[in-house]
Order: C-alpha cells, then structure tokens, then sequence
C-alpha cells in the first residue's frame, strides 16, 4: 500500500511508546488484566487489579478461591460475572495443563476460557516481545478502516488483512499505536480530524 510506510513514521513519531496502558508484573497479571479490559476502559481496570493482585498474586490463589469471592473483587466491571467465571476457569486449567504458568504460544492460549484472539495478541506482544498476530480491538476496527487498511468489520478478518500488509516486525507496535490514536485523536464520534497526524493521506478526510 502506498502510504502504509508514511502511516509508520507518522505514528511512531507522534506515539514512541508502544506499551500498553494497562498495569501489571507477571505475564498472568497482563492476562487477567486484559480479560477484565473487555467492554471497559483500561483506567477503571487499573483502579481494581491493585488490590485484586495482592489478594489473588497468581493462577493458585484465583483457583481455589471461591468464585463469589472473584466476583465481589471485580464487582466494578463491567460483565463482572462472566468475567469471574472466566478467570476462574483459566486459571484452573493453567494450573493444571500449564505447570502453573501462562503459555506464550496463541495456539496454547486460545485454549484458555475467554480468552481470544485479541486478548492473547496483547499478551504475546507486551509480556512476551511476540508477534503471533495484531490486537483488534475497537479502536484498531475503526482507524484501520478509515485509513483504508481494511474493509472488513469482523475483527479475525480485519487482522488477516493488516496481518497480509504490515511487516511482521510491526505487528505489536502497529497495534499500540493504532489505539492510542484511536482514543486521543480518531474518536468513534467527533474524531479530531484538524489535529491528525495522517489526515493528509487518510481517504476518510479527503472525503469531508
């Protein structure tokens, strides 16, 4: 694509860092964090896994815990139900099949319950330095398509095109900066259009 390498140097200047917002030590922290970030923002996550942490430092303590336990711990989130089942559950089977450890492989990781794709794209990328595919989320769904980059709508088909035009190096950069992007400036209503670094060559500006 033509301008896919302005778009790279457009962004890594206006966004250098590439880490995600989201606040953790271990990969399994990153995990439950990003499970919990569903349909919530990662500031209100943030606010709860502090503590949440302290009481529940790994897969064990979320194992034998009991689940109303889990779920009074994240009674702020959103789907906090679902959420605690989920957390639950994987952590039981990372325990069990996974020596106690988080795998850093998305074959192995989508075997996890809730855990898709998107949530392990974030993992690999930020606690393992891999690149196994592109975080989609709502943010990479709406830029990406303004820009041009895709015309699909369903994330797993959105990264299989990003994933056939972005070098496999940029992956996880790409994905990190496509969201803050997306929150500070692309906005869903209102996008910022006049303070956008790419509105030169997105297609979506040239057409206003």
């Amino acid at each position: 694509m033509e301008n896919l390498k302005k778009i790279f140097e457009l962004l890594k200047k206006a966004y250098p860092d590439t880490k995600t917002a989201l606040q953790f030590n271990t990969p399994f922290q990153l995990l439950i964090a990003t499970v919990l970030s569903a349909q919530t923002t990662d500031t209100q996550v943030n606010k709860i896994t502090k503590d949440l942490f302290k009481k529940f430092p790994g897969p064990k303590e979320f194992a034998d815990a009991k689940i109303q336990d889990i779920e009074k711990s994240i009674s702020s989130i959103n789907f906090y139900k679902t959420k605690a089942a989920n957390i639950k559950k994987l952590s039981e089977k990372i325990e069990k099949d996974f020596n106690g450890k988080v795998p850093d492989s998305m074959d192995k990781l989508i075997t996890l319950p809730g855990v898709a794709r998107k949530t392990a794209n974030v993992v690999l990328s930020q606690a393992f330095g891999k690149n196994q595919g592109i975080v989609v989320d709502t943010h990479v769904k709406r830029v990406s398509n303004r820009l041009g980059l895709t015309k699909n709508t369903d994330p797993d088909k959105i990264e299989k095109d990003l994933m056939r035009i972005i070098p496999e190096k940029e992956w996880g950069n790409f994905s990190f900066r496509i969201i803050q992007h997306g929150r500070k400036v692309c906005k869903a209503k209102n996008p910022l259009c006049n303070e956008c670094v790419l509105s030169k060559i997105c297609p979506s500006y040239n057409q206003k």
